[in-house]
């Protein structure tokens, strides 16, 4: 059976508040899609220049970026995903672990979010998604892990929102989650799409899309020419939006203390 392979999305980002101010943009991006286990399977290969894993490169993956930074010594990503799936009594997501997330770009990344997609096994189950594992990050250096038990593709989840992300929405409410991954003739396009409601209903939508191809040389090299400095960009523009948010007067939240627990079902 052909294992899966590391592949690479090229899409946007999208986000759009409701009120009390309307503002919305888009923004070009690419980011990864690793298939954990299968990598973690495979032998060490000699990896070219523009794509490497745990060590320096000019695109690069690491797995302390990830978890609770555990180094590939102490099991890496996969043992801490592990542990966090068995102590919620999710024993059974023992297939792929597909990873979607930002590379480190020339050394640097800032991951607002990623997703951990979980499946069975294929072998003696049938391998279909049983969780996902949406990891947030926040500009203080804080994350926090919102578990998605027995998802569909295309059916909407829910968690409450319990960490602070931007200064401009409060900590209440809920997240609306709702993820999609389609094959086509010509190609795979992946959705994830995550709205922020409160009391009065949908107040910020974002997504990040984008059509999937294999992580090859080729791949890289272009994605490192069209967006060189990605991962700055993307500390840059949420800052940006910020300043745009505070001339509109949209009002301003201070920081509480971080959640006790570290995920949230």
């Amino acid at each position: 059976m052909r294992m899966p392979v590391p592949l690479v999305g090229f899409g946007q980002v999208r986000h759009s508040r409701l009120r009390p101010q309307q503002h919305a943009f888009a923004y070009p991006t690419y980011f990864l899609m690793l298939p954990l286990r299968s990598l973690a399977a495979q032998p060490q290969v000699e990896e070219s220049r523009s794509w490497a894993i745990n060590r320096s490169g000019l695109l690069s993956f690491f797995e302390t970026d990830h978890g609770d930074g555990r180094t590939p010594a102490q099991g890496g990503a996969l043992a801490w995903l592990d542990e966090l799936l068995h102590g919620h009594g999710i024993a059974d997501a023992t297939g792929e672990v597909w990873l979607h997330c930002y590379p480190r770009v020339l050394g640097f990344t800032f991951k607002p979010v990623s997703f951990w997609y979980c499946h069975r096994a294929k072998d003696d189950q049938d391998g279909a998604l049983r969780a996902i594992v949406v990891e947030v990050n926040n500009t203080f250096g804080e994350r926090h892990c919102y578990l998605l038990d027995a998802p569909r593709y295309g059916v909407e989840q829910r968690a409450d929102k319990v960490m602070h992300v931007s200064p401009f929405n409060p900590v209440q409410g809920h997240y609306r989650f709702r993820f999609m991954r389609s094959q086509s003739q010509d190609a795979e396009r992946t959705v994830a799409r995550i709205d922020y409601c409160d009391e009065q209903g949908v107040l910020v939508q974002t997504s990040v899309s984008g059509v999937l191809e294999p992580l090859t040389p080729a791949a890289q090299r272009r994605a490192l020419w069209r967006y060189p400095l990605m991962t700055l960009g993307v500390v840059w523009h949420i800052h940006l939006q910020a300043a745009r948010l505070w001339l509109k007067k949209v009002p301003f939240f201070r920081k509480p203390q971080p959640p006790e627990a570290f995920v949230t079902r």
